[in-house]
């Protein structure tokens, strides 16, 4: 099953609205509910910074966009509609405030970015982190005094 169904889009516009946008075409629609999931699933992946071995935690995204019906986490759905909306609305914005879907992207790219610097922890499901990563403990110090007696 799919993360996020076309039916499912009515939450954040009406469905003539996107009827009207695709002219009926639903694979425009899921090409955006696509890109919308790749975009997300960028911010919530953590990259090769070495910024990130600072413990922020590493979510699981390919788990987290297999879940379906309830399993889903609420904000990651609706966030990752938004930016579908904003997908589809690239190609005609029919009967809709283009500053108002503009302003509501801008706010979900904000919190996304959020989340991948660390500031905000969503409950995701998390990677494991390998064997081999794991980090030693860092000791410091200086040896003992050297005296000549």
């Amino acid at each position: 099953m799919e993360f996020i169904t076309i039916i499912e889009l009515k939450t954040v516009a009406y469905s003539y609205q996107i009827q009207e946008i695709t002219e009926a075409d639903d694979s425009i629609i899921m090409s955006a509910i696509a890109t919308a999931i790749a975009e997300v699933a960028g911010y919530l992946r953590a990259n090769n910074k070495k910024e990130f071995g600072d413990g922020r935690l590493v979510y699981d995204v390919d788990a987290v966009f297999e879940r379906a019906g309830e399993e889903r986490n609420a904000l990651i759905l609706q966030y990752t509609k938004v930016v579908a909306l904003w997908h589809l609305i690239i190609l005609c914005n029919i009967d809709m405030i283009y500053e108002h879907i503009k302003e509501r992207y801008d706010r979900v790219i904000d919190f996304l970015k959020k989340v991948n610097k660390g500031d905000i922890t969503l409950n995701l499901p998390i990677l494991a982190e390998p064997e081999e990563n794991k980090r030693q403990a860092f000791r410091f110090g200086s040896r003992t005094k050297f005296n000549h007696e």
